[in-house]
């Protein structure tokens, strides 16, 4: 079926910005810009677990306020309908002026630029930022966020899908509310392998040496080796998690992993330099527009279902608001925008309805639109200790060169 013309547009302008997507530098943790050496810097001056004036168990809570005049939103870059309908929407309704920030290049990072500012209740002005789970979860344990009041946001209460309410760190969101989501699984070209790939085994078949990319990301590529060798990602013990690492720097030193990237596996896909990718669904459904050799598969073993988490960080001076924001966003007719564009998993319900009118191959999309059942076997890897983490973390950082 041809496309209309407005189709046609918007996958002209994806084309354009494919080059500076947003997963070029979401989600690669320390090996992006930080690296393993400034990690250990900040850990040598004891800045990277300085904790704040309380704990999650004493967190504050969201006090009703006056509606402000203003509100500053920190986000990441290309993660929201381009012209930013959303946002002058709820300007319009409020009054308030949205300062939008695209500032978050990588979770780790963003921990490092506010870290000192936070724990000392200092937002640095921010009302509202978009973090990753792993680090949702740290800035919950180190007393960094307000604890949300579930009543002054009822569409988000109404609309959150289901598989989304009650992740292992915020059983009852309490601190956080998903800006979108995604899972990870595997990419590969169908007309490269020798069969559908279905199990996470199959990215170290001799067969494929030289072809396969890993994600710099220790939270994507760690739970995934451990899926592969039997784990359970959501409970293994920290010994469990390093022999998946020592796996992945063998496989590495072997030539089996061609490199570990961040979104550029993407050109990697495109160009053929790789067959068999650990990839993001959302970059699946856009390197499927332009080549159906291109596919997703969610592995027998499992795979990774995460959100991106909005957060209110303590002294934040326009709380209340920013709650407003993130129920605002919870309503379909806004969200459709933002899912549009965004082509991750929805975590809004009634989008799905409305997308099927502007888009009706995007509506179809399991990678934006998961079934119960295509979400069986969907895990996280769950929350790491403080030394868990650097442990983890140091381990990993060596496997993969950084």
């Amino acid at each position: 079926m041809p496309e209309d013309g407005g189709a046609l547009e918007r996958r002209f302008e994806r084309a354009l910005r494919e080059a500076i997507t947003r997963r070029t530098v979401l989600r690669r943790g320390a090996a992006g810009a930080l690296g393993a050496s400034l990690i250990g810097q900040l850990a040598a001056c004891g800045d990277d677990e300085l904790g704040g004036k309380g704990s999650a168990a004493d967190a504050p809570r969201v006090e009703p306020q006056p509606i402000a005049d203003e509100l500053l939103f920190s986000n990441w870059p290309l993660y929201i309908d381009e012209k930013r309908t959303s946002l002058k929407r709820f300007e319009r309704k409020y009054g308030t002026r949205v300062k939008y920030v695209e500032e978050i290049n990588d979770n780790q990072e963003f921990y490092g630029k506010v870290n000192q500012q936070y724990a000392t209740g200092d937002s640095g002005g921010r009302d509202l930022h978009v973090v990753s789970d792993w680090m949702a979860a740290k800035m919950i344990r180190l007393g960094y966020v307000q604890r949300l009041d579930r009543s002054a946001m009822p569409t988000v209460e109404r609309n959150l899908i289901d598989r989304l309410r009650s992740p292992v760190y915020d059983e009852r969101r309490d601190f956080t509310v998903p800006w979108q989501s995604g899972m990870t699984g595997l990419i590969y070209r169908k007309d490269k392998v020798k069969r559908e790939p279905r199990s996470i085994e199959d990215l170290f078949d001799p067969d494929y040496k030289g072809k396969v990319t890993l994600l710099t990301e220790l939270y994507d590529t760690v739970p995934m080796v451990l899926l592969g060798m039997g784990g359970d990602p959501a409970t293994a013990p920290k010994d469990e998690m390093l022999e998946a690492i020592d796996k992945v720097e063998r496989e590495s030193r072997s030539g089996q992993v061609r490199r570990f990237t961040g979104n550029e596996y993407t050109r990697d896909l495109s160009k053929g330099d790789s067959w068999l990718v650990l990839g993001w669904s959302g970059d699946a459904i856009q390197l499927q527009a332009d080549d159906p050799n291109i596919e997703f598969t969610r592995p027998e073993e499992g795979f990774l279902l995460w959100s991106d988490n909005m957060q209110i960080p303590v002294g934040a001076p326009h709380a209340y608001t920013a709650e407003k924001l993130m129920d605002f966003v919870y309503r379909p007719d806004v969200q459709v925008d933002i899912t549009e564009w965004v082509n991750y998993v929805c975590p809004v319900k009634g989008v799905q309805e409305l997308l099927e009118k502007r888009d009706p191959a995007l509506a179809a999309s399991e990678l934006i639109f998961p079934t119960d059942e295509s979400l069986r076997g969907a895990t996280d890897l769950r929350p790491l200790t403080v030394d868990e983490e650097r442990e983890v973390e140091s381990a990993f950082q060596a496997a993969i060169g950084a």
